[in-house]
């Protein structure tokens, strides 16, 4: 006999199927890792008898999802777990607890961390610790350049077989332009895509708020929406001359979202993504000193708001993701000036998108597990058993309560750091269930 991780069944939910647009009421029966049966009912006799033809030992656990939607677990193609080398923000036990608190089942985690990302042995540290320590699937982003110090190629093809999903120099950009398209064209060879942190750096000019409303209000540099743009154009040339897959992380202007439109139609290997406090929060919310809302990029104007939606909306933004940065209260405590950019988003990115864009009829639930599941699940290529719920899939569930009105509270908050301005802040839209390769690692029904 074949003993499995757990079987589960899972009665009186709302399927969101992203892959065929469905949205229907059915069960759904887990066995080991995997969805053995959806139907529309399913007895708990036919399940055990299910079970027993495939030879599994287990004892059946039924949740009722008492007409919640059953979603595909959430990607989130951009988040800092900060291990190695600043764990005292985050680690990846805590941030993969806080990714199951969030509904999320797979994360990426960026190279930026001390020592970067940048030698298969700090890659296998992080992935073996994974192993052990994590609640949900941790992929890793190899650095692009070695120390992340702009001047020597990663070997990008050692760190691909050694397990790296992506390439980026996230937390800024690379500014050698003939290193940078040496590096898509290896890339576009391995089949691997660039994750791009659009920044140009001579123009930020140690900028900390949005420039213009922002900045003015708290006397402090301004960053323009320029910083990004300029980088943004670049890298998708750079991307449809060497035949790469981009990746754009964490887009804020009206012109990113133009600029991806662009791309889309010149029939580049183009991919976007924006976080929910870019779509949420406009740089008019600063009302005080407060880090919470220095982030980078940041809070942008009123209009590039509206754009980053309508780009969501209509297509051209493909995910929706974190950028999840934990910093200690101690750091964020400082000034505008002083303190570090970032902040965490894991345990409220699904409330966040509900409230603000299905909610309010925007998008639909499916175009929501679209953006926050199965496009990210194809950009980083596990969409062959990820990010969809179908017979055969991995069994990587959510199950979201969109009735449910809360508070986002200090003390609820699994992450090891606390960095957000949500707090205080009413959601509608909870996750009340996560169910990571068959295994519940969050439930609170």
């Amino acid at each position: 006999m074949k003993s499995g991780n757990s079987v589960l069944l899972i009665k009186n939910g709302i399927v969101v199927n992203p892959a065929n647009d469905s949205v229907n009421k059915s069960d759904v029966l887990i066995a080991d890792d995997t969805i053995i049966n959806i139907d529309t009912c399913i007895d708990e006799e036919a399940a055990k008898q299910l079970i027993a033809d495939r030879n599994f030992e287990a004892e059946l656990k039924i949740i009722d999802a008492g007409g919640s939607y059953v979603m595909p677990g959430f990607v989130d193609l951009h988040v800092h777990f900060r291990d190695p080398g600043q764990t005292y923000k985050e680690d990846i036990e805590t941030g993969s607890r806080a990714a199951a608190h969030g509904g999320v089942t797979t994360v990426c985690t960026m190279p930026n961390t001390t020592p970067p990302v940048d030698s298969v042995e700090t890659l296998q540290y992080i992935l073996n610790k994974a192993k052990e320590k994590s609640f949900v699937n941790v992929r890793q982003v190899s650095a692009i350049t070695n120390g992340m110090n702009n001047s020597e190629l990663v070997d990008m093809a050692k760190m691909y077989d050694a397990g790296a999903v992506a390439f980026s120099e996230d937390g800024k950009s690379v500014m050698d332009i003939n290193l940078y398209r040496e590096a898509m064209e290896i890339a576009a060879k391995l089949g691997v895509v660039i994750m791009a942190h659009c920044e140009d750096k001579n123009l930020v000019n140690k900028g900390v708020l949005n420039q213009g409303l922002a900045s003015d209000k708290f006397n402090v540099p301004g960053i323009s929406n320029a910083v990004e743009d300029v980088i943004t154009a670049r890298d998708i040339f750079l991307a449809g001359q060497a035949g790469a897959k981009l990746h754009l992380c964490h887009c804020s202007t009206e012109a990113s979202v133009e600029l991806v439109r662009m791309a889309k139609k010149l029939g580049y290997d183009v991919t976007a993504e924006v976080c929910p406090h870019h779509y949420t929060l406009t740089d008019s919310d600063i009302d005080k000193v407060d880090a919470n809302y220095k982030m980078n990029p940041p809070l942008r104007s009123e209009r590039d708001v509206k754009a980053l939606i309508k780009g969501l909306v209509d297509g051209t933004m493909d995910c929706i993701s974190t950028d999840h940065a934990p910093h200690s209260a101690e750091e964020k405590s400082k000034d505008f000036v002083s303190s570090p950019f970032g902040i965490i988003g894991l345990e409220t990115s699904a409330a966040l998108t509900y409230t603000a864009l299905v909610d309010t009829g925007l998008l639909s639930i499916c175009d929501m597990a679209k953006k926050m599941s199965y496009n990210p699940a194809k950009v980083i290529g596990i969409h062959d058993k990820r990010g969809y719920i179908e017979e055969g899939a991995i069994a990587d569930i959510v199950i979201f309560d969109s009735t449910k009105e809360w508070v986002v509270d200090e003390a609820d908050i699994m992450s090891k750091s606390k960095n957000t301005p949500y707090i205080g802040k009413q959601l509608k839209g909870k996750v009340v269930t996560t169910i990571c390769n068959g295994n519940i690692v969050y439930n609170e029904l």
